[in-house]
């Protein structure tokens, strides 16, 4: 019942903000996770803070690459190529 009407209040506010209407607050909950690991926040306090005990979990679900995180990882081996010369 409580979460009905955590899911009710969401769809009644993002209808009137004109936000996506397809948005679930288990969305939020993945939105936050790619947050977390983009700041950097190691894989273990991540899995603490979903209260999961299995990484695989964590990994193939929740830990989506964001645009920033592709380039950073692009920026490293660039720079690690250049120090090799």
């Amino acid at each position: 019942m409580y979460i009905k009407l955590i899911e009710n209040r969401m769809a009644r506010l993002l209808r009137i903000s004109g936000l996506n209407q397809d948005l679930t607050p288990h969305s939020l909950r993945h939105t936050h996770t790619s947050l977390l690991a983009e700041a950097g926040v190691g894989l273990e306090e991540i899995m603490e803070r979903l209260g999961h005990s299995d990484d695989e979990v964590t990994r193939t679900v929740y830990l989506h690459v964001t645009k920033d995180m592709k380039k950073e990882a692009a920026q490293k081996f660039s720079n690690l190529m250049s120090n090799l010369l």
